[in-house]
């Protein structure tokens, strides 16, 4: 007995002196394959990939034998020998599973294959595609789960290191190809590739807010037809009559929170930062205006045109300026409405500057990678939303920050939601500025206090009043002071919590509790005048959280970091 445990251990390790050559082996190949792939040598790539491969299968060969998985009952030594044989079992995924099938698509997912070519964005290389990049999809996310799922709690320190750093990375590739999953079974479809398209696109104006972003004053009809995008319609918000009823029946909460008016004036649809019910409200507003049915919405804002600039350089429009990356949102936020006091010489503009950028990128003119870099910031600032009135289609973005702005599923438990609406009836917006701090206290067994602190300035010059156009102040239409900014907010907080309280600089602060589905939420109304200054603290107590909590807000001109707020059981509550 004691003879065939001497030769056991030896056994297993050897095995695992063997296999932390191969893991070791592995590492810099699997650099150096991703140099390769993104420097578009596939052949290089190609002859790496398979050496990885190699690399990775012995490894997890190695540590998978009966006898190694016969020791891993064994007390203290046993989960070690699990972690090693789940890490290389992990590595062996990805090189055979999701490395192989990228590197046989390094030549033909370039970006610059996608840009149009006498008007059509190719489609077949995404077609030919889809099945390479779900199964690459499946291997990561099966090999990160699988770390995931390793307990530490009785490793020894090499080895909780080594999955505290491959966890990470797994993680972070795994969501990266998942997106590129959803957007190339997606995409063939919405342009085209099964028949003709219409999607309506609006622009929201962050300069007079709405919680998903802002007033959608300006929209466009575009068709898709085999990879082809062409400009239908253009339309702005005088366009659209006031409807006397909500054109589609509204929920209670949306109709409780932000009043039937979201369903009845296409400048109020996005008061709500469910987007899906944004988008079927506008789609049904566009039919019963001008008798087209729409497979789709899309939403994006003067700052994520901005990015796209970055991609197709500078554009001259008719009106002698030059749109520019540096000045698109200044100049469509601001300098319009100081420049051109009246409605339809605003709506011109819009449409003469919307109408150059669709025509840069309709004829391929810019830069694919610069372009695609774009709508990702795009996305993840949440200035670019998509719906599609087919179901199966929109189940494909599920769980991504394109569909709505409330807190994704996997945000949810530990997120704050911060959506702004505004109430002047003016452009000043475009001088709101907000600030958020959030932060975790434990207060008593297995319970936690969740806060969230918005420091919001209205940076308007002091004599707004008189150096500010109408347009912009809202001249006191709505009983409002020029230069003031009246806006309501709504706080979301994450399912299953409870308010225990909110002040405004330390006092404490009126709101209208209410529920939008899961999430409570409190909405109050704030007015700042020039210059002014104000903090809002919230404190919510929820269970299970341990990390500080994520802050999803409407997008607004500037964008900062959430930083870390320290606070106790008492914060917000007198």
């Amino acid at each position: 007995m004691l003879v065939l445990l001497l030769a056991a251990v030896a056994w297993i390790g050897v095995r695992a002196f063997l296999a932390k050559g191969e893991l070791e082996a592995a590492v810099p190949l699997a650099q150096q394959v991703r140099e390769q792939v993104l420097g578009g040598d596939a052949a290089a790539a190609g002859k790496t990939a398979r050496e990885l491969a190699s690399h990775a299968r012995e490894a997890a060969a190695l540590t998978s034998d009966p006898i190694w998985r016969a020791a891993e009952i064994v007390p203290w030594i046993g989960p070690n020998l699990a972690a090693v044989r789940n890490l290389a079992g992990a590595t062996d995924e990805v090189a055979v599973g999701a490395i192989a099938p990228l590197v046989n698509l390094s030549g033909s997912l370039r970006p610059d294959l996608f840009k149009p070519v006498d008007g059509a964005v190719p489609l077949q290389p995404m077609i030919d595609a889809q099945q390479d990049v779900r199964s690459a999809d499946d291997a990561l996310e099966g090999a990160a789960k699988r770390v995931r799922g390793i307990d530490q709690s009785s490793l020894i320190s090499q080895v909780s290191s080594a999955v505290d750093q491959l966890g990470p990375v797994l993680t972070e590739t795994a969501d990266t190809v998942d997106a590129a999953r959803r957007a190339i079974d997606l995409l063939p479809t919405m342009l085209g590739a099964d028949g003709p398209r219409n999607y309506l696109i609006m622009f929201q104006n962050p300069a007079e807010p709405r919680a998903s972003g802002g007033n959608p004053g300006a929209l466009a009809l575009i068709g898709t037809d085999g990879g082809r995008i062409s400009l239908l319609q253009q339309a702005t918000s005088g366009d659209f009559p006031r409807f006397p009823e909500p054109v589609l029946p509204l929920s209670t909460e949306t109709a409780g929170i932000y009043g039937n008016i979201t369903g009845r004036f296409i400048q109020d649809v996005t008061l709500t930062p469910r987007f899906d019910v944004s988008a079927e409200l506008a789609s049904e507003m566009w039919f019963q205006r001008f008798g087209t049915r729409v497979d789709g919405v899309l939403s994006i804002d003067p700052v994520a045109l901005g990015y796209l600039l970055a991609a197709t350089g500078p554009i001259d429009l008719p009106s002698g300026d030059q749109l520019t990356t540096e000045n698109a949102a200044d100049l469509l936020l601001n300098q319009v409405y100081q420049r051109y006091p009246a409605g339809p010489e605003q709506d011109a503009f819009f449409a003469a500057a919307s109408a150059a950028v669709f025509d840069r990128i309709s004829t391929g003119n810019f830069d694919a990678t610069k372009l695609v870099a774009a709508l990702a910031k795009s996305g993840d600032e949440r200035r670019v939303l998509v719906w599609n009135a087919a179901e199966a289609e929109q189940v494909l973005l599920a769980g991504t920050t394109l569909t709505d702005m409330l807190p994704t599923e996997e945000q949810r438990a530990d997120a704050f939601g911060v959506y702004i609406n505004d109430t002047t009836g003016s452009k000043m917006g475009y001088y709101l500025d907000v600030e958020t701090q959030s932060g975790i206290a434990q207060c008593g067994a297995g319970g936690q206090v969740l806060g969230l602190r918005l420091k919001i300035t209205n940076t308007a010059p002091a004599d707004a009043a008189t150096s500010l156009s109408d347009y912009i102040t809202g001249g006191g239409i709505y009983g409002v002071t020029p230069g003031n900014f009246n806006f309501k907010v709504a706080v979301y907080s994450p399912p299953g919590s409870y308010t225990e309280g909110i002040q405004r600089d330390g006092a404490d602060l009126p709101v209208q509790p209410a529920l939008d589905g899961d999430f409570p939420l409190s909405q109050f109304r704030l007015e700042l005048a020039p210059g002014e200054s104000t903090t809002i603290d919230v404190a919510v107590s929820t269970s299970g959280v341990s990390k500080q909590p994520f802050v999803v807000s409407t997008p607004k001109l500037h964008l900062s970091e959430t930083q870390q707020l320290a606070l106790t059981c008492k914060f917000a509550v007198q």
